[in-house]
């Protein structure tokens, strides 16, 4: 069930990362780093490294035989370095002798973890990199797009399309710069030995460790982490956020393709978004798979939160129950991503829609410009009462509002028809909003805006 929905749910770059093939290649890259930096230290003789890395091959493994064997063991290093021993010895018997040496299995699992987690990382990046300068793209194309803005669900006030995307925006370019501060947290050896001692490599453990982290590209932690999985929080819940970040955006997307109010709509084509017995239908697919992916993730992050409370130097089922779980975060992270790109790339933004739904409630959504301009010369509750007055009268009446604030001597005293219909006009009612979208843009590297042409496609 899980590969038939990988293509709608999960990343097909991150998924490649965490396969089978490249799990097992990641601990045995461990291996092989483990013998280069033993052998620097004069800790193993130099001509073990090269039979070693020979035999470190994930697809020479037997895979069945490792899945077997790993419920016995309780993990999958130990019958995977069983298998390795062997392969070696057939290059190189007194190499075979040397894998592994004064390692323990958690080394290896967690040192392979970081370097998935760092291919992830790179994917995830790229494609947060390209969605950003997709939707900044459409914020430059939208910042004058005035449409209706919505608080529980109902016509507020004015705003812009812009605006409305320049919060997604903002919130991605946080997730950017925190990404950096995850990497350089994270992408570190775990290697401690049996206890986190590393007493089996003597006096030689550190620079061993220091030399492993050199080969393997990471940095050396200042101490193992056994026990203590705060960085794989970290990524997490990283994720996590990027993830919801991700679906309040899906959700304001799917709320607008709304037959009823139609401001955008998903790419159509055959076999996208339509129904089994409906023809008409134009489902936001899109939506629904990134929504999918951010109802799920609160409970995964869950777990990796729940698998901190580790025993002593390693963690009795809490650490095994992080192995599916975060991958399958960052799997369902990059889905989010990989499909929020295609959403804006393909999508319609219907601006004459926008622009007729600005007048559904016929200027009521007004009432508070007029409310602030009454309010400097009777005061803001008068102005309010009396406001809110014409509003019910308008509602009553099936008119619009400033047919209704024209009639009433006491506004019009105050203010002119000339003023009541800039005051009633969307357009000139829009604040900030324009700065908050200058504000954003101007956090954007313009060194890597993509090509010029603007994601998406502008129905008038």
């Amino acid at each position: 069930m899980t590969e038939l929905l990988d293509s709608l749910l999960r990343g097909a770059a991150v998924s490649t990362r965490f396969s089978r093939d490249a799990t097992l290649q990641s601990m045995l890259d461990f291996e092989v780093a483990l013998a280069a930096a033993e052998a620097e230290t004069g800790l193993i003789p130099a001509t073990a490294v090269a039979p070693i890395t020979a035999a470190a091959r994930a697809g020479d493994l037997d895979w069945e035989a490792l899945r077997d064997a790993a419920a016995c063991a309780g993990n999958l290093a130990i019958p995977l370095i069983k298998q390795l021993t062997a392969r070696v010895k057939t290059l190189d018997a007194d190499a075979a002798r040397y894998v592994h040496w004064g390692a323990t299995s958690q080394d290896a699992i967690d040192t392979g973890l970081v370097l998935q987690i760092r291919g992830a990382l790179d994917d995830l990046g790229t494609d947060l990199d390209a969605l950003i300068q997709q939707l900044a793209a459409q914020v430059r194309q939208h910042r004058t797009t005035v449409m209706i803005g919505r608080t529980w669900l109902q016509h507020a006030l004015p705003i812009t399309f812009g605006l409305k995307l320049a919060g997604t925006l903002d919130a991605l370019l946080r997730a950017r710069a925190d990404l950096t501060s995850v990497r350089d947290q994270v992408l570190c050896v775990q290697f401690g030995g049996a206890a986190g001692t590393l007493a089996s490599l003597g006096t030689h453990g550190p620079a061993v460790a220091a030399a492993l982290a050199r080969h393997l590209g990471l940095s050396d932690a200042a101490t193992p982490w056994h026990g203590q999985r705060d960085r794989i929080v970290r990524v997490g819940s990283w994720a996590a956020s990027l993830t919801g970040s991700l679906g309040k955006f899906a959700r304001d997307t799917a709320l607008l393709t709304q037959t009823e109010v139609g401001e955008i709509a998903e790419a159509s084509g055959p076999g996208r978004g339509g129904s089994s017995t409906m023809p008409h239908k134009r489902n936001p697919v899109g939506c629904a798979a990134i929504l999918a992916a951010a109802a799920r993730t609160p409970q995964l992050v869950a777990t990796l939160f729940g698998a901190m409370q580790q025993d002593h130097e390693r963690g009795l089922g809490t650490w095994h129950a992080e192995w599916e779980t975060l991958p399958e975060l960052l799997m369902l992270c990059g889905g989010a991503l990989a499909t929020a790109r295609t959403l804006v790339q393909d999508w319609t933004v219907d601006v004459s829609r926008m622009r007729a739904n600005l007048d559904v409630t016929h200027g009521l959504i007004m009432a508070e410009a007029v409310t602030m301009a009454l309010g400097e010369s009777m005061g803001r509750l008068e102005a309010h009462r009396r406001v809110e007055a014409r509003c019910r009268d308008a509602l009553a009446q099936g008119r619009h509002l400033l047919d209704v604030l024209r009639e009433d001597a006491d506004i019009t005293r105050i203010l002119s028809g000339e003023a009541l219909e800039r005051l009633t006009d969307p357009q000139h009612y829009l604040g900030a909003a324009d700065t908050f979208v200058s504000r954003v843009l101007a956090q954007v590297d313009v060194a890597t805006v993509a090509p010029s042409s603007p994601s998406g496609r502008t129905s008038q």
